[in-house]
């Protein structure tokens, strides 16, 4: 059955975030909590799949197909979206079969799921991959990893009109910059794009220099004929992407008992570890404000939870 475009436009709330190290500094952080924008598809992943499921809709298509790991936020947003507008969703997974909390959920959403392996999923960069799977799946979108590409950074420009939204709210008559992680830069270039150079976005990457960050933002502000400018990279990976420690874990720990921001280890808990770095160190002026992007994805934080945990009381014993 054709996707019926959905009319659904959800919001988050901009709150201000407290927190004595950033008293300490004089520096303002205000949090866009995307994490709040559905009880499911939460986070920054709608945005990116929003014109995905557009263009299957223009094109007559029944669903979308993607891929993704077995705690993916993405697949989860993909497999909820789906759920909650009624078209079809295929997922293609790196590995061997897992049972997790998030395939749990996207079996139980409707997801079709096709496990790769990694030889098969380390495929996914060649010209012909999805040759096979449109044949099988002709009606079905393929989005490539993350949802991402320019027409998807276009569309989180979104984003920062919902902050701007809200800034007098909280007494602000602007802020100086963003803060927030990258896993493939889709994201940050979008507001990058939507900044237009005016204020500096400040992009902590989940991932190792090296591994995708970088060239997706050159890639997209040159497709989008843009100079390659106005955002700052800093490496927020632990080491490497999904790698935790007991300094990130005790960050989120006490992030939460001090403001009670839930956050995951993946991404923003590591941007939010990577703030508290370059607040402490004197990067930023007394007076600075800062707008903190949420990008959600706390369901993929059920499979570490108890690790998590044990991290955290290190410094106890």
């Amino acid at each position: 059955m054709p996707i019926v475009l959905p009319h659904w436009n959800p919001s988050a709330p901009l709150q201000p975030l407290r927190l004595d190290w950033l008293a300490r500094a004089a520096v303002e952080v205000a949090v866009l909590r995307l994490d709040l924008l559905d009880p499911l598809i939460s986070g920054n992943k709608w945005f990116k799949l929003k014109p995905h499921v557009e263009a299957a809709a223009a094109a007559g298509g029944d669903g979308l197909i993607s891929l993704g790991g077995a705690h993916s936020n993405h697949l989860h947003a993909l497999a909820a979206a789906g759920r909650r507008f009624g078209f079809a969703t295929v997922g293609l997974l790196r590995g061997e079969p897992q049972d997790t909390p998030t395939t749990r959920d996207l079996q139980e959403f409707g997801m079709r799921l096709h496990w790769l392996g990694y030889a098969g999923y380390r495929e996914r960069h060649r010209a012909d991959f999805w040759q096979p799977w449109c044949a099988r799946y002709p009606r079905l979108l393929p989005v490539h990893e993350g949802g991402g590409g320019l027409l998807a950074a276009r569309a989180c420009a979104a984003i920062v009109e919902l902050a701007r939204s809200q800034l007098l709210d909280l007494g602000w008559s602007g802020y100086h910059g963003w803060w927030l992680a990258a896993g493939t830069g889709t994201t940050a270039a979008g507001l990058v794009l939507a900044e237009g150079g005016e204020r500096q976005v400040h992009v902590a990457m989940a991932v190792p220099p090296g591994h995708g960050v970088e060239g997706q933002l050159r890639a997209i502000l040159h497709e989008a004929g843009r100079i390659d400018t106005g955002y700052r990279l800093l490496d927020a990976s632990r080491g490497g992407f999904g790698r935790i420690d007991a300094p990130l874990a005790q960050c989120i720990d006490d992030c939460e008992r001090a403001s009670g921001l839930p956050l995951e280890p993946l991404y923003t808990g590591k941007a939010m570890l990577a703030l508290r770095g370059e607040v402490e160190a004197g990067y930023f002026a007394a007076g600075t404000r800062l707008l903190l992007l949420h990008t959600g994805g706390l369901q993929g934080r059920r499979a570490m939870a108890q690790r998590l945990e044990e991290l955290a009381a290190v410094r106890q014993e």
